[in-house]
């Protein structure tokens, strides 16, 4: 993939420390006063209260006790906010995670869960000092699309036992199909008083979103189950009976004895933890800057994952990373920067200290609910029905991806899809080279008298309002990192952008999400999008993932956009 602008930004090369210095000291830096303080203590808070609730679910769900959840969002969501490379971003246990944890206390028990945990740290640090951080975010997007929904369905299968109060005549199988089996088998067990406290946690949750959006409605959920519980003692499963109960302090920093056959043993589960956390991370650190118009570092994100999961497993807890829904629900609070993130580590802190023996009485059911209401949220279902609508290829990607996530391994999946995905990609791009013979995957140089030129116009690279910019060659998965580097820094300084397809044969789905993400920023920032020259196969490709009018204004040429948007400027 090749690019010719006519406008040109001078490349700049930053220090090493300017790529790595956490948005905390930029922001503090750049003044820092009482009001955005208060901003973002008000946006922690709204924060801590739907993570609470989530962390103890999350970690249920993972095998673990809940008291690791907590300990994860506190240690590791307080590091990733005080060091990572987005202001926004909230870290903190994930539900993408579920199967992977759970999977790896199956085989190694806390102790390699713990090893695992603190080896992935290591690797996301390197992988950030490498400064990979630039490609991880451009999986193919089926990859990313079937891996969601499959983990999503994962997550719910897990919880049909506490939905539906389910008693087992043996462990609880972690593969999908001989746990539906079990499950099956139990179904003469269900408790009703469970199933009635489930649905309650549902509809409270759904129906608090539509009507209340503002107020807290899995906190709200859990609280009131747990208040009928403690005051009726209802005859179910609760974070006491099974637990115990949570501790009302942090535990003592301490990590698993180390040997080198444990170290080989857990180093496959390190690999998935770090893969997936990577993926995750940046993929939340990106809706932020949908969402704000800010522009995180991916590779100091990195490493401030990875120093966040060796701190939360020093401190018990299990794998940390950037969470979507509680970073936007930061934005959407108000939060100025690092500070929210690190307040709601506090506040969650200040929880345990204070209010842990209250969690005794949740029931096992509610956060069940609260969990079920989290996979159907992640399942991505627009986007999945668009992409099996899109092509042959994109929908074999994301049906291999999704039934081996759901059926086999996560890990499996991804690379897999990603297999395939290029497959897919290569084979279009043979297509498109023999269909359209008269533009080349990769252009040659040419004699400046081989075809009519046309005469160059100095006005079009100075103007200070329009600025032109040429793509050249197949746009996929892979040429997609390059691209948005240069889109995301000159894309948002005029009042029109004329983005010129005319010779691209090719855009995959990854690519056009890149520039759905262009169109939706340029629309928030007023800058109208023009696209030109676009062969209908790329309209298509285009218009399948959102780029439509108004977001994006199809004209055939380069001149027509530049005389519509210089007539209304």
């Amino acid at each position: 993939m090749t690019a010719d602008t006519s406008f040109s930004p001078a490349a700049e090369r930053p220090s090493f420390l300017a790529l790595f210095t956490p948005k905390l000291i930029t922001i503090l830096s750049e003044g820092y006063g009482l009001q955005a303080l208060r901003a973002d203590i008000m946006a922690g808070l709204t924060v801590a209260i739907v993570a609470l609730p989530l962390s103890m679910a999350i970690a249920i769900a993972s095998g673990t006790t809940p008291e690791r959840g907590l300990y994860t969002a506190i240690v590791g969501g307080f590091l990733v906010s005080a060091l990572g490379g987005s202001r926004f971003q909230i870290g903190g246990p994930a539900g993408a995670f579920i199967v992977l944890v759970a999977a790896a206390v199956d085989r190694h028990g806390i102790d390699g869960l713990v090893l695992a945990t603190a080896i992935a740290g290591l690797l996301l640090m390197t992988a950030g000092f490498l400064r990979l951080g630039t490609y991880i975010k451009f999986i193919p997007y089926p990859v990313t699309v079937g891996f969601t929904a499959g983990i999503a369905v994962i997550i719910f299968a897990s919880q049909i036992r506490d939905l539906f109060g389910l008693t087992l005549a043996g462990k609880e199988p972690g593969e999908i199909v001989p746990k539906l089996a079990a499950l099956a088998q139990a179904s003469g067990t269900i408790n009703p008083v469970a199933v009635a406290l489930a649905g309650v946690s549902i509809g409270l949750i759904v129906g608090l979103r539509r009507w209340r959006p503002h107020w807290p409605g899995m906190l709200i959920a859990v609280a009131l189950t747990a208040l009928a519980t403690a005051a009726f003692s209802l005859p179910v499963e609760t974070i006491g009976t099974r637990f115990g109960g949570i501790p009302s302090a942090l535990p003592a920093p301490h990590l698993p004895v180390l040997s080198l056959a444990k170290i080989q043993a857990v180093l496959p589960d390190a690999l998935a933890f770090a893969l997936l956390g990577a993926i995750e991370s940046l993929l939340s650190a990106v809706v932020a800057d949908g969402m704000t118009g800010r522009r995180h570092r991916s590779n100091c994100e990195l490493v401030a994952q990875g120093a966040a999961n060796i701190g939360s497993a020093v401190f018990g807890g299990i794998c940390v990373t950037g969470t979507i829904a509680r970073t936007a629900t930061n934005v959407r609070a108000g939060a100025r920067g690092p500070v929210a993130g690190m307040a709601h580590a506090v506040f969650l802190l200040l929880f345990i200290l204070v209010a842990a023996p209250l969690a005794s009485y949740i029931p096992l059911a509610a956060l069940g609910g609260v969990l079920a209401v989290v996979a159907w949220n992640m399942a991505e279902k627009h986007e999945f029905v668009a992409l099996l609508r899109s092509s042959r290829g994109d929908a074999a990607v994301l049906l291999a991806t999704f039934g081996l996530t759901v059926l086999r391994d996560l890990t499996e999946g991804i690379v897999v899809g990603c297999a395939i995905g290029t497959v897919v990609v290569l084979h279009r791009l043979s297509q498109t080279a023999a269909i359209q013979s008269g533009t080349p995957m990769v252009a040659a140089d040419q004699a400046d008298t081989s075809k009519p030129r046309t005469p160059y116009d100095a006005a079009d690279v100075v103007d200070s309002d329009v600025v032109v910019y040429r793509l050249t060659g197949a746009f996929f998965f892979g040429t997609a990192s390059m691209v948005t580097a240069v889109l995301d820094r000159i894309g948002d300084r005029h009042k029109a952008f004329v983005l010129d397809f005319a010779s691209v044969p090719f855009v995959d789905s990854t690519a056009a999400n890149v520039i759905f993400s262009l169109a939706r920023s340029t629309a928030r920032d007023k800058v109208r999008l023009f696209l030109t020259g676009t062969s209908p196969a790329v309209r298509h490709s285009l218009t399948a993932a959102g780029v439509t009018p108004p977001l994006g204004l199809y004209r055939e040429t380069i001149d027509e956009a530049l005389r519509e948007a210089r007539s209304t400027v």
